[in-house]
C-alpha cells in the first residue's frame, strides 16, 4: 500500500457547517446565535466559571491547603564531566561563571555526577550528588559544601 492510496474510514471526516449562506441553509440570517443580546454579538462570550452575574462557585468555596512552592530552591546544575574540561584546579562559584557554565544571578549550584573526572579538584558548591561527590574524592579532589541548617527544638515539650 503507498501512501496516495490510504482512505479515511467512512464517516471520519465531515464537511463544516456553512454559516450565513441564506434562508434555506438552515444557518441562514443570525447564523444559529438567536436574535440580538450578548452572545449574538462579535467577539462575545463569557469567561469560563461565569454564572451570569451570580457569586461564581469558586469563589464561594473555601480555599484549604498549603503549598511549598514559594519554598521551592532552583538550582543551577554543572556536571563533573564540565568540571574536568574546566582544567582548574580549584572551583567556586566565580569560575563557573567566568567559564560560561552558569550564569551570573543564579543563587545556588549544584554538582551532578554525570561524566568522569581525572584530576584531583577542589570543588565549593551549595549541593552535590552522591555520585559526584564520590567521583570528585575518588580522583583525589575535595569536596566543600555548607553545613546544613539545624531546625530550632520546639518549645512544646517543656512546661
Amino acid at each position: 500500500m503507498k501512501l496516495h492510496q490510504l482512505t479515511n474510514t467512512t464517516g471520519a471526516t465531515k464537511r463544516r457547517k456553512r454559516l450565513g449562506a441564506g434562508q434555506g441553509s438552515g444557518r441562514g440570517k443570525t447564523s444559529g446565535r438567536g436574535v440580538k443580546g450578548y452572545k449574538a454579538r462579535a467577539g462575545s462570550g463569557v469567561r469560563p466559571g461565569f454564572e451570569g452575574g451570580q457569586m461564581p462557585l469558586y469563589r464561594k468555596l473555601p480555599h484549604r491547603g498549603f503549598s511549598r512552592a514559594r519554598f521551592r530552591q532552583e538550582f543551577a546544575v554543572v556536571n563533573v564531566s564540565d568540571l574536568e574540561k574546566l582544567g582548574a584546579a580549584e572551583v567556586d562559584r566565580e569560575a563557573l561563571v567566568k567559564a560560561g557554565l552558569i550564569r551570573k544571578d543564579e543563587k545556588l549550584v549544584k554538582i551532578l555526577g554525570q561524566g568522569d573526572i581525572s584530576k584531583a579538584v577542589t570543588v565549593t558548591a551549595d549541593a552535590f550528588s552522591a555520585t559526584a561527590k564520590e567521583k570528585i574524592e575518588k580522583a583525589g579532589g575535595k569536596v566543600i559544601a555548607p553545613e546544613p541548617k539545624e531546625e530550632p527544638a520546639s518549645e512544646e515539650g517543656k512546661a
